[in-house]
């Protein structure tokens, strides 16, 4: 079993710990050495977020898929609007800016990237949206009530208002997906008796480096794995101190032999906090470090696409600049 390289955390600074064996960190590394020890555990999955574990990986590779989720992998968002009627309080530059950062449930891989060259709008590179609310007041309401909901007709804008104008085939290719925003309940403007909004929204696919809404995750990020021991036996009134001085879950307090006993229980958990350095008696007792080649890797997805299928884009996309490098040098 090969010893992970570690960063030791001290009061005020960290500490690398020299290891005997071959690390990423070595000019040993060879491609080989990768694939023995490259792992990835998922450690939980839902439809909007994922936590894993990316293992015997340098640090630099793992923030390369980070960036790369975060501004290369494309998504469809509303880039253009066109106004016919605004009479609300909100500015015809704000309404649009709201419109384009609304989330839209269209596959970005279903498109394509809308040309300069070729700016006309089809169904293979554009999704177009309308909108037209106006709000009105309701003839039978209470006077004594206080919700403008009870009084007026569509005094709130939201998301589920805006309705997919489906351009060439693309009701019969799309059938079985629903088209439009993620969330029904963004809102998007308040109104009141002879306002109005009436638009057309057009939606191509982008990256998150040319605009932010075209990102496909809310959140992509890593932190190395926590390694905490306890290397004396630490009991009594310290033994809860200490406990405290980590988040919930890290350390544990157990009966044994009659008396209080502080126990590792998870430092999966650790949140990075030094506290335990501040306490004399303490900090001589708890060792914690940093395992440099194992990252926790956690994607949130806007919800367009599933966050695993977002990590996946993401080596495919740097495996496709890889090669396009190699063959640039080999031509």
């Amino acid at each position: 079993m090969r010893e992970s390289p570690k960063m030791k955390v001290g009061e005020f600074q960290m500490e690398k710990i020299p290891t005997k064996n071959c690390t990423v960190f070595d000019e040993q590394w060879t491609i080989k050495n990768l694939k023995k020890r490259l792992r990835i555990v998922v450690v939980r999955c839902d439809e909007n977020e994922i936590e894993f574990d990316l293992i015997g990986i340098h640090p630099g590779l793992a923030n390369t898929f980070r960036r790369i989720m975060i501004s290369d992998i494309p998504s469809m968002a509303i880039e253009r609007v066109q106004i016919l009627n605004n009479t609300s309080i909100i500015p015809d530059e704000v309404l649009t800016h709201r419109f384009g950062l609304i989330p839209l449930k269209a596959d970005p891989r279903l498109f394509e990237f809308k040309s300069d060259a070729d700016p006309a709008e089809k169904d293979v590179n554009t999704l177009e949206f309308e909108i037209k609310v106006k709000c009105t007041s309701v003839k039978e309401n209470t006077k004594n009530s206080l919700c403008a909901e009870d009084i007026y007709k569509n005094s709130n804008v939201y998301s589920s208002q805006i309705k997919w104008l489906p351009i060439g085939d693309q009701r019969q290719k799309f059938k079985e997906k629903d088209i439009g925003p993620i969330h029904p309940d963004i809102l998007i403007a308040k109104m009141r008796p002879s306002h109005e909004i009436d638009c057309k929204l057009i939606a191509v696919k982008g990256i998150g480096r040319d605009h932010a809404k075209f990102s496909p995750v809310v959140a992509a990020f890593y932190r190395l794995l926590p390694e905490i021991k306890i290397i004396k036996e630490v009991s009594g009134e310290a033994a809860e101190r200490l406990q405290k001085c980590f988040a919930p879950g890290v350390i544990e307090v157990k009966k044994e032999e009659g008396k209080n006993i502080a126990v590792v229980k998870d430092a999966r958990y650790d949140t990075g906090s030094r506290n335990v350095l501040k306490f004399p008696d303490l900090k001589d007792s708890v060792v914690i470090n940093r395992v440099e080649d194992h990252m926790i890797f956690t994607i949130e997805s806007v919800g367009a696409l599933k966050p695993d299928d977002i990590f996946r884009e993401s080596v495919k996309y740097l495996k496709d600049k890889c090669l396009n490098l190699l063959q640039e040098l080999n031509s």
